[in-house]
């Protein structure tokens, strides 16, 4: 018998959970609208994949609270990245939806975690292809730090310091089947195998 050794991410901590997540999106959405005097002129962006749950969910904020309809759409930044020639020979592309014209509008980017800034890097890059919005703002969920790039959120739920061993795990209902955000870190596996 021989040993295999793998690696596998476990979950070391739960940060927010259901309730958690639904303050610091109602916390965020209030700060959208006081930054911003109202919600005229505002457009939410979701990033692809979470990112776009979490906005769909601000959005939901708004028409309850605010009683106002805010435009929302979907932003795909795969063939932005910098990056995408080591993440996968097919990388996914997922779709890209914007509710008309975005020039002269405030864009609310929302996203899952925060990490090196590269995402939002791409995200801007992806912007300026559709449009010249009169101010781009970026709400996140989580920022766990370790920018490789001058990039900051102007609405974070939650500050999560960590080591680059780690990983932040954002689940939404809608893709996850839960919601809540965890810590992991990455362990070494062994798996038993036969010799040949």
């Amino acid at each position: 018998m021989t040993k295999e050794y793998g690696r596998k991410w476990t979950e070391k901590v739960k940060v927010l959970g259901e309730g958690d997540m639904e303050r610091v999106l109602r916390r965020i959405a209030v700060e959208i609208v006081e930054r911003n005097k109202g919600l005229d002129r505002v457009i939410l962006l979701g990033i692809q994949r979470r990112g776009v749950h979490l906005a769909a969910r601000i959005r939901e904020l708004f028409r309850e609270e605010e009683k106002v309809k805010v435009p929302s759409g979907e932003l795909d930044i795969t063939l932005y990245r910098d990056d995408i020639s080591v993440l996968a020979d097919q990388p996914v592309v997922h779709s890209t939806s914007v509710p008309g014209d975005i020039t002269g509008k405030r864009i609310i980017l929302v996203d899952d975690v925060l990490f090196t800034g590269r995402t939002v890097r791409a995200a801007l890059d992806a912007i300026t292809d559709l449009g010249r919005p009169e101010r781009v703002q970026l709400a996140v969920l989580v920022d766990r730090g370790h920018r490789e790039l001058p990039v900051a959120a102007d609405y974070v739920g939650k500050v999560i310091p960590t080591s680059r061993s780690e990983n932040v795990e954002v689940r939404v209902k809608e893709l996850d089947g839960e919601d809540k955000v965890v810590i992991c870190e990455m362990e070494e596996v062994a798996e038993s195998g036969m010799e040949a």
